[in-house]
């Protein structure tokens, strides 16, 4: 079965590090771009960061550059978030998924999503 599971989450005060990782199972990411998405309460789900299948590049939501970081180690199968500088704003639960290509532009989607995990950045 294909699946990607979500873990690091937790609460950290504002200013504060989590790293995020995505673990998959049941398939290679080697082909594949994956990308991390957020929900904050009441609001939509939201794009925060993407790389490309080899990691060559990476893609980041205006509002977190410069604060995180995307990275992924295909021999372990896993995707890492490095979230730092953490705002209050940057809570919400975080999801990894897989894009059908192995590029974060252009034609693609996303066809296999992680449950998720809590981030929560409060004082």
């Amino acid at each position: 079965q294909l699946q990607l599971v979500e873990s690091g989450g937790g609460s950290v005060q504002p200013g504060g590090s989590l790293r995020l990782s995505c673990a998959a199972s049941g398939f290679t990411l080697d082909y594949y771009a994956i990308g991390w998405f957020r929900q904050a309460p009441g609001k939509e789900r939201e794009g925060v960061s993407c790389i490309k299948s080899t990691g060559s590049s990476t893609s980041y939501a205006d509002s977190v550059k410069g604060r995180f970081t995307i990275s992924r180690d295909n021999a372990k199968n896993t995707v890492f978030l490095q979230m730092n500088s953490l705002k209050p704003e940057d809570t919400g639960v975080y999801y990894c998924a897989r894009r059908t290509v192995a590029y974060c532009s252009g034609a693609g989607r996303y066809d296999y999503w992680g449950q998720g995990t809590q981030v929560t950045v409060s004082s």
